[in-house]
């Protein structure tokens, strides 16, 4: 196997999820990177991450930015917080395979619309009926969410006024507004991660079409109500203060404990290939377990 064969495989299943840093310079540091704050470097493993997200006031040097494309780490430049996305680093494979593969699926009607309810019955913990239309499902999903907000709020005893917020006056937001989009920031990051690493398109979405992110958002709606929106209650329910920080740091401890990062990849290859996918170098080959402690 060549070098580029083995850069077609994603180690995106051995890595951990995402680091977030802000006001400080990233730069070389020994064989691999480091955050400089004050008078301190702090070592980043860049060769363990599979997302890097740069807040306000952070600095990158291009020697840094060679050490992270080695390790094919992705690289988002965010807002405040790591909740509103500015740009990103290109992170994936040399293949054309899986893209070519997602454009000829969404190119036919039958085979889009098929994925479509795939994605909708990954949601659900009951089958869906073949003669119900989208739009049937899509209010079943409605009415589905609608119900899991209600039931968060009446288990943690948290003030649910339903899913409102102004990026321009992000303080004026409710606490459980801002946890919920901090928390859906971070989902966007690794699920956008995961499928640069495959050689997918971000751009080419089922459910939602016309953003240049359109795949990240249907692909993270599969584990909203799974993982980011209980820690968000939960961290409203211990307190209303710095909700973003902890949400974050609550978000990458959950992230390992459901394996986010083995089901992500998976759920890629049931998506968009089904039982069809052949190949001597598998795109979606599983990596094993790395232990560690955030």
């Amino acid at each position: 196997m060549t070098n580029r064969d083995l850069q077609e495989i994603p180690k995106f299943e051995d890595t951990w999820s995402y680091l977030y840093f802000e006001k400080g310079i990233i730069d070389q540091h020994q064989k691999s990177i480091g955050f400089h704050y004050l008078d301190k470097v702090i070592p980043v493993p860049i060769e363990t991450l599979c997302l890097l997200m740069l807040g306000p006031g952070t600095s990158i040097t291009h020697e840094a930015i060679k050490r992270i494309s080695d390790s094919r780490c992705l690289v988002a430049w965010t807002g405040e917080m790591g909740v509103r996305f500015y740009s990103s680093g290109y992170s994936g494979t040399y293949s054309s395979r899986n893209l070519l593969k997602q454009v000829e699926i969404y190119s036919d009607p039958v085979s889009r619309d098929n994925v479509i309810r795939a994605m909708y019955q990954k949601r659900f913990n009951e089958i869906i009926k073949k003669e119900a239309s989208i739009e049937q499902i899509r209010g079943m999903e409605g009415a589905r969410m609608r119900k899991a907000y209600k039931d968060l709020s009446e288990e943690h005893g948290v003030d649910w006024k339903g899913r409102s917020y102004d990026q321009e006056n992000w303080n004026y937001g409710d606490p459980l507004n801002r946890a919920l989009s901090s928390a859906n920031a971070c989902l966007y990051g690794v699920v956008q991660a995961a499928i640069l690493a495959c050689g997918f398109s971000t751009a080419i979405g089922f459910v939602h079409t016309g953003k240049q992110l359109s795949l990240v958002y249907d692909i993270a709606d599969l584990y909203k109500t799974d993982i980011t929106i209980p820690v968000a209650f939960e961290i409203v329910k211990e307190s209303a203060e710095d909700v973003e920080r902890r949400v974050r740091y609550s978000l990458r401890d959950r992230f390992r404990q459901v394996r986010i990062m083995k089901r992500i990849i998976p759920d890629l290859k049931d998506l968009i290939y089904g039982s069809d996918y052949v190949g001597e170098i598998d795109p979606f080959a599983e990596g094993r377990d790395v232990a560690v402690s955030y």
